[in-house]
């Protein structure tokens, strides 16, 4: 009897030990295997911890879209003021749940935005001391996998220094990216082991002809900005590299880290709303003084010069003229002032009373925008808020912000929230790239972060920036029309069609052009610009809005080619630009109302026209069966509007 026992006693303890060495080996299995699919099933995210390298027990995640992979095995960590914290980690789920909602964004690419993911909480802790945690959340969209770390307080830190984020986002292969280096930067097509540090996000790569990713950030508002860096020992994989090091009591949760997928790169110019999915929603109450609109540029800076803007934009249906640099003095003399009008004697003589012309403008409608350099920004923005508000100033342009730090990056965001006490709508200029901040604050009408037409891109670079920065959202082109610069890299429709196809809320037009009743001085003392004529295409401007219901990319690709349709009511608009290459394209209009008759007014390049921009209108009937033969010389574009009726009111 008392060996059965024994027996009996010995086995119980083999099971139990069995049993604990199992669960162990399943605890390990498992959280190698915590999965995350999005709602359609297409894209998953896969996390939990191994060893990689030689660092035991470190966090990984990895992404596949339908099955393929995206990225392979990338580690996740933090460098805490050189304390690392990515190696010897235990890893728990913690919860799950899912959002399937809409929003109305203010001003926005579409009048409806659904805000559909499923979402994982997991924490990591470490195994020894000083034990420290750090929560990981990943959201799976159909858009994109996005994650993001928060650190808890805790009693090993009440307050932290983050020197570096580990992340990582490892390619399987040297796939092909658009990489550069600045925001308003050349792009190149260059394989991954070639990215040098300091890589702009969005990073497009195309995995393959069917498959292209991109690296992307959101909700970036008061931590350090997010660029990109090779890694030495892995050829084919990126390293987050922040523009500095982030300090912050606890909790903290850093920017979300975006890894969106589909199958061409005009699908993922479509999906680039998960950006703002991913911010606050709105925090103004009543935000019914925030208006888009069209804009020209007042050059002169005369009060003759806004005067004449303020008629052209009453006839030509735009809603707003921008004194721009050297209105209140030097920009960028610290001792300016931009409390009043101190004219830059190099960019005009005047005379400018700013007030005579803001008062003309607001009798007729029309809002007045003013330029304001940083270094005045910084030292006098809140003196500047409530006097313009007093004057009845519309918006400022923010010119050459800081970008990049901590510092800066907190300072830029609190001004634009401050301008919105005083119902001051914000343009950022220069390098600036937004992260989706004007979900949560819309007076951030648009930025810039892109190489507009003042830089005088080529078609091949304009339609790279199409399909690369403009997933990140809106952004001033700033669209010439009559400039000679137009006539040496594109065309009249070409540029008649950009500002269908990138889309600002503000829509600035013109700017390098002037009324023809403006003045001939300003302007940095070239009296030479080009004077806007009468040219029958510019109805096109004229109808078109700058916010819309929907948009859709029909066809694409990166460098070469794009058309883009935008709906606005039941009137559509669409933009087809292209680069080096003769190119005619069969165009479907599917998209059209079943059993509606339509007129298609189509605006195209044709040298045999006898204006100075021979641009060619013609109009038809369609119908949702109608197919368009677009023809497109090289560097040439066309411009479609399409309305109800047989017969089209201009």
């Amino acid at each position: 009897m008392k060996n059965a026992k024994k027996k009996s006693r010995d086995s119980i303890l083999k099971c139990v030990l069995g049993l604990s060495a199992m669960l162990c080996l399943g605890r390990s299995e498992l959280i190698a295997a915590i999965e995350l699919r999005s709602p359609d099933g297409c894209l998953m995210v896969t996390t939990g911890v191994k060893t990689l390298g030689n660092e035991p027990d470190c966090p990984y995640y990895r992404v596949t879209y339908k099955g393929r992979t995206v990225l392979a095995e990338s580690r996740l960590g933090l460098d805490l003021q050189g304390n690392i914290l990515r190696s010897h980690i235990s890893m728990t789920e913690t919860s799950r749940s899912r959002q399937d909602s809409s929003w109305k964004p203010v001003c926005g690419e579409r009048s409806m935005i659904r805000d559909c993911y499923h979402q994982m909480v997991v924490e990591c802790s470490e195994e020894q001391s000083p034990h420290r945690r750090v929560l990981l959340t990943f959201r799976a969209y159909n858009e994109g996998i996005a994650f993001c770390y928060t650190l808890p307080r805790q009693p090993a830190m009440e307050n932290v220094r983050i020197q570096q984020e580990l992340t990582e986002f490892c390619f399987d292969g040297d796939y092909t990216a658009w990489a550069t280096y600045a925001g308003q930067g050349e792009y190149h097509t260059v394989p991954l082991s070639q990215i040098k540090p300091g890589c702009e996000r969005p990073l497009v790569v195309r995995v393959a002809e069917d498959l292209y990713a991109a690296v992307v950030e959101a909700r970036l508002v008061d931590y350090a900005r997010m660029k990109l860096k090779g890694i030495q020992t892995s050829p084919h994989a990126l390293q987050c590299q922040l523009d500095g090091a982030v300090e912050s009591s606890l909790p903290l949760t850093t920017p979300w880290r975006v890894i969106m997928a589909a199958n061409s790169p005009g699908k993922l110019l479509d999906n680039n709303f998960i950006i703002l999915n991913l911010n606050e929603p709105c925090a103004i109450e009543d935000s019914s003084w925030i208006k888009p609109g069209k804009v020209i540029r007042e050059v002169t800076l005369t009060t003759a010069g806004g005067k004449a803007c303020v008629d052209f934009a009453v006839e030509r249906g735009l809603q707003y003229i921008e004194y721009d640099a050297g209105w209140y003095g030097y920009e960028f003399d610290p001792k300016s002032d931009a409390s009043a009008v101190h004219l830059d004697p190099k960019r005009s003589k005047g005379p400018l009373d700013l007030q005579e012309v803001i008062c003309y403008a607001d009798q007729r409608d029309i809002g007045v925008l003013l330029y304001v350099n940083h270094l005045a920004l910084e030292k006098q923005l809140d003196e500047l808020l409530p006097l313009y508000r007093q004057w009845g100033v519309k918006g400022i342009k923010f010119g050459f912000v800081n970008v990049g730090s901590q510092k800066w990056t907190s300072w830029l965001h609190e001004a634009i929230r401050k301008c919105a006490d005083y119902q001051i709508m914000v343009d950022v200029h220069d390098e600036y790239r937004t992260t989706g901040y004007g979900r949560t604050y819309p007076n951030l009408m648009t930025v810039e972060g892109v190489r507009g037409d003042e830089t005088s891109p080529d078609n091949a670079q304009t339609l790279t920036y199409l399909f690369t920065r403009m997933l990140a959202g809106y952004a001033d082109h700033t669209v010439c029309y009559y400039d000679k610069r137009v006539d040496q890299n594109a065309s009249h429709a070409y540029q008649l069609a950009k500002a269908v196809c990138f889309f600002s809320p503000w829509q600035f037009l013109f700017w390098y052009d002037r009324p023809s009743a403006a003045p001939a001085q300003g302007d940095g003392g070239v009296p030479s610009r080009e004077r806007i004529g009468e040219e029958p295409e510019l109805e096109f401007w004229k109808q078109m809005p700058t916010v819309w219901d929907e948009s859709r990319v029909l066809k694409g690709v990166i460098a070469e080619y794009a058309v883009i349709a935008r709906r606005s009511g039941d009137r559509w608009y669409i933009g087809c630009m292209n680069a080096d290459s003769p190119r005619t394209i069969e165009l479907p209009l599917d998209f059209l109302e079943p059993e509606q008759v339509y007129t298609a007014l189509i605006y195209s390049d044709d040298p045999a026209v006898q204006t100075r921009t021979h641009v060619k209108k013609e109009q038809m009937e369609v119908r949702q069966n109608s197919v368009l033969k677009v023809i497109l010389p090289a560097r040439g574009g066309q411009a479609i509007r399409i309305v109800p009726g047989a017969k089209a009111n201009p």
